[in-house]
């Protein structure tokens, strides 16, 4: 049989770093003359890229295993990213696969599946984290997802991504530029900047994120840059400056927070306290006053009083953010949080967690109000709904607008005039 008659689907969870990445193995495949399906659950290779950020994540992996075994038993798996980079072996993942790869050799997943074609035993790969890959997604058409940095040396006590996807490493400021130059030529307009921690963003040169950033915005017929989550203590005034004076960056920041308590940052082996993040705030919102900011919160973390989550509450609340995503802590093996006494009981976290999503939608419902009746661009995105067409403002606010074939794709100006029952602002063309 030739490999060409091989199907192979790629399922993707977690980040959108690992959306790019699959994006990217995906074109390898096709290179190689195997076919990738999209509009059906058979193939004879199915390729999980993985995630291991939360125990749920890990659990949403193993459930689609079972699922793919039960409807398709002689198809072939294999699992890749940062959930088997902590399961190297069979017996610690509690489910039975054909292939392992890690987070930093996944990209070899095509010339491993070219050599086990017809082999029925598990080709298992120790993880090489020392080695840089870029990516870079162009399904979605309107946007796409450009890796440029991976791994991370912060060691947070309830994380595991440093373990998973290694040391932190970026590419080289020319090979972005030749991403992004191709990522154009797709007729792409936007580009968000991925990583695991792109504030740290540094090359063998010593070319930081902001080098970049004024790199990028020299690119021909890119329309937007936009900035995936950045550490506060590595978010820089110039790089506040430089979004407020291009409008080609967006000004939409998202922003961990993970504690508004100094005592549980520290716990959380934070490079900050409280006091940066607020001031971070500030800054962006007397340079930007319209910015989206977005800020990730832990609640539940191990010995978090009533007193402490209160404590955050009340921070986050006096501050202009505009939305939070807002997580349970999950206890993750392998981590200095995972031994530590005092866990909150999972229903306690989940009470915490409903009251900070309460607030989120407040502060949502506000930042999406302040905006009623101001004029923005809007990237039009191909979906179709119920007769409108769907996109973001500069500062992230999802809009939609009457159905017009020739919007997709373009940058359009809208006023923005109310919100729908679903929180979406309805805008009419200028």
């Amino acid at each position: 049989m030739m490999k060409t008659n091989y199907r192979i689907i790629i399922k993707t969870l977690g980040c959108k770093l690992n959306f790019s990445e699959s994006a990217s193995i995906e074109r390898l495949f096709v290179e190689k003359g195997y076919e990738i399906e999209h509009d059906t659950e058979i193939a004879d290779y199915y390729i999980i890229n993985t995630c291991a950020v939360t125990d749920m994540a890990e659990k949403k992996c193993k459930q689609l295993i079972r699922h793919i075994k039960k409807i398709n038993p002689s198809a072939k798996i294999a699992i890749i990213g940062c959930f088997s980079a902590l399961h190297h072996a069979q017996t610690s993942l509690g489910c039975d696969v054909d292939i392992i790869l890690g987070s930093s050799n996944k990209m070899q997943i095509v010339d491993v599946i070219d050599t086990n074609l017809n082999n029925s035993t598990t080709a298992a790969k120790q993880d090489d984290a020392n080695t840089f890959c870029s990516s870079y997604s162009i399904s979605e058409r309107t946007r796409s997802f450009l890796k440029i940095q991976d791994g991370c040396d912060y060691h947070c006590s309830y994380c595991t991504v440093c373990i998973a996807r290694g040391n932190s490493r970026s590419d080289s400021i020319e090979n972005v530029v030749l991403n992004a130059k191709n990522i154009v030529n797709n007729g792409i307009k936007e580009i968000v900047l991925s990583g695991v921690n792109i504030g740290d963003f540094r090359t063998e040169k010593g070319e930081t994120f902001f080098d970049l950033l004024k790199v990028l915005l020299q690119v021909n017929d890119l329309h937007r840059i936009r900035i995936s989550s950045i550490e506060p203590n590595l978010l820089s005034d110039e790089i506040i400056d430089l979004v407020a004076q291009n409008p080609i960056i967006q000004p939409h920041f998202h922003i961990p927070l993970q504690s508004g308590n100094d005592r549980i940052l520290a716990l959380m082996r934070r490079r900050y306290q409280r006091d940066v993040f607020f001031n971070k705030i500030q800054t962006i919102k007397s340079f930007i006053p319209n910015a989206c900011i977005a800020a990730d919160v832990i609640v539940g973390f191990p010995t978090e009083t009533e007193a402490d989550f209160s404590d955050t509450y009340q921070f986050i609340e006096k501050l202009p953010v505009s939305m939070l995503h807002v997580f349970p802590y999950s206890i993750r093996p392998n981590t200095l949080a995972a031994s530590m006494s005092g866990q909150i009981q999972q229903g306690e976290k989940n009470k915490r967690a409903k009251r900070l999503i309460n607030l989120s939608n407040k502060k949502k419902n506000t930042f999406y109000q302040e905006n009623i009746g101001k004029t923005y661009p809007v990237l039009v995105e191909h979906k179709v709904e119920n007769g409108f067409l769907f996109g973001f403002t500069p500062n992230y606010i999802r809009v939609k607008i009457p159905y017009q074939a020739s919007y997709i794709n373009n940058i359009v100006n809208v006023n923005l005039i109310g919100l729908d029952d679903d929180g979406i602002c309805l805008a009419n063309l200028v």
